[in-house]
């Protein structure tokens, strides 16, 4: 009848209404992913990771890179996925995707400039692409080092200082003791040499062999063997007794607004704000200035020592062991509140409050090397100050960790703290520091 032929035709329109309608709506809900490489990557070597952050809620169906060199692209990644251009609703969280980039599948590339492009297209109808893309610079000659041929004498706890040249690549150079770092800086009057002035920290055992080093970001790695002879050192062990009268004056100075039990709170302080207090002090290692602002040797403070460098101590309580920690510094004690004088000239790069070690100042002498200042009565320098080998800086004191007046005296290389004496001795500087790189 004409009413039946009537409606099979409307429910034929409905059906090539929603036959045109379901790819325009899928088209509609399509989407365009998101493409980043790491921000950090900027050198290519033989095989360098690289990772690109891509986000999509369809998923991604394609993901190639190449390195781009002198109008060339050299593909070094690619991947496809199984498509879901229609079935393509269920929402997927980014991903990243990991590739090796340089050499080793782009025999092609040369040392220089390059481009990285990464591309994924959408997984869903429409398969949209986005594209991220990073000027980087392709190392394929690895660094190589000479070292001098001194002889380098090094005591465990101590200082010295080893100079040498780098060839090829590299953009990080020093020397490495065990699992410590020491920057190098080039040697003032001598084109491509460079110095490292460095410690064998305390910490670190005699049998270790110091090595100078180079690396660059493409995971390449040189190192360089000069001849040393460490000198052990067997480091003081000594029982520390400490009663309630201290454990209030240090809890009550320290930790001012807490709560609990009394020495619960400060081996809380002898341990983490210990810990925290050193961190900041090594971090200071940053603001070190590239030239010598120190000459001849340090002065030590007239005083007694009550403390050395790198003592074992044992804490005891009520006769019994409570805390062990090791003290990177020698105590000098002479009368109430003393003068306090720079070491050597140099610049402060800090005056103020420092936990344990109470009121403090670091004096930069250039180069990684500072001397550290702490339980000071007064501070009479600010930071920024310029001052003279034998300038009163402050006054000792008992503030921070200290059971009575005296100055905690420290040195350190790199933010690494080492055994003062050495300094003290003209001749060990002249022959260990001076005889391989003079002050301009």
């Amino acid at each position: 009848s004409l009413w039946l032929l009537t409606a099979v035709k409307r429910i034929l329109l409905v059906i090539i209404f929603l036959g045109l309608l379901s790819p325009l709506l899928l088209l509609f809900l399509s989407t365009t992913p998101k493409v980043e490489l790491d921000p950090s990557l900027s050198i290519i070597g033989t095989a360098t990771p690289v990772k690109v952050h891509i986000t999509d809620p369809h998923g991604v169906r394609n993901v190639s890179a190449w390195v781009e060199q002198n109008g060339t692209r050299y593909q070094v990644f690619a991947s496809t996925r199984p498509s879901t251009r229609i079935l393509f609703f269920k929402g997927q969280k980014p991903e990243d995707v990991a590739f090796d980039a340089g050499t080793k599948n782009a025999p092609a590339l040369k040392d220089g400039k390059a481009r990285l492009i990464v591309e994924a297209s959408s997984n869903d109808l429409r398969g949209s692409t986005a594209t991220d893309t990073r000027e980087v610079t392709v190392v394929t000659r690895p660094p190589s080092i000479a070292v001098d041929g001194a002889q380098h004498y090094i005591n465990q706890g101590g200082a010295e200082l080893v100079t040498f040249s780098v060839q090829g690549f590299w953009t990080e150079a020093g020397e490495r003791t065990g699992p410590y770092k020491f920057r190098s800086f080039p040697v003032p009057g001598k084109p491509g040499e460079r110095f490292s002035l460095f410690g064998f920290p305390w910490d670190v055992p005699a049998t270790t062999t110091p090595v100078v080093y180079a690396t660059n970001p493409a995971g390449v790695e040189a190192v360089g063997h000069f001849w040393f002879k460490v000198f052990p050192k067997k480091f003081r062990k000594r029982d520390l007794p400490i009663d309630d009268v201290f454990l209030n004056k240090v809890v009550s100075d320290l930790d001012p607004t807490g709560s609990g039990d009394l020495l619960a709170r400060f081996l809380k302080i002898n341990g983490e704000m210990r810990r925290q207090n050193n961190k900041t002090l090594s971090d200071l290692r940053l603001k070190t200035e590239e030239r010598f602002l120190w000459s001849g040797a340090f002065l030590r403070m007239n005083a007694k020592s009550e403390s050395n460098f790198a003592d074992d101590r044992t804490y005891v309580y009520n006769g019994k062991k409570v805390d062990e920690q090791v003290h990177l510094g020698f105590d000098l004690s002479d009368v109430k509140n003393a003068p306090v004088p720079a070491a050597n000239d140099g610049k402060v790069v800090y005056a103020e409050r420092l936990g344990i070690y109470g009121n403090c100042i670091v004096v930069d002498h250039g180069y990684g090397l500072q001397s550290i200042y702490g339980h000071l009565s007064q501070i009479q320098v600010k930071a920024g100050d310029v001052v003279k080998k034998g300038q009163t800086m402050g006054r000792s004191g008992s503030t921070g960790l200290a059971g009575g007046d005296h100055l905690h005296f420290s040195m350190q290389i790199d933010g690494v703290q080492i055994n003062p004496m050495e300094w003290w001795d003209a001749h060990w500087i002249h022959d260990r520091i001076l005889s391989k790189v003079s002050p301009q």
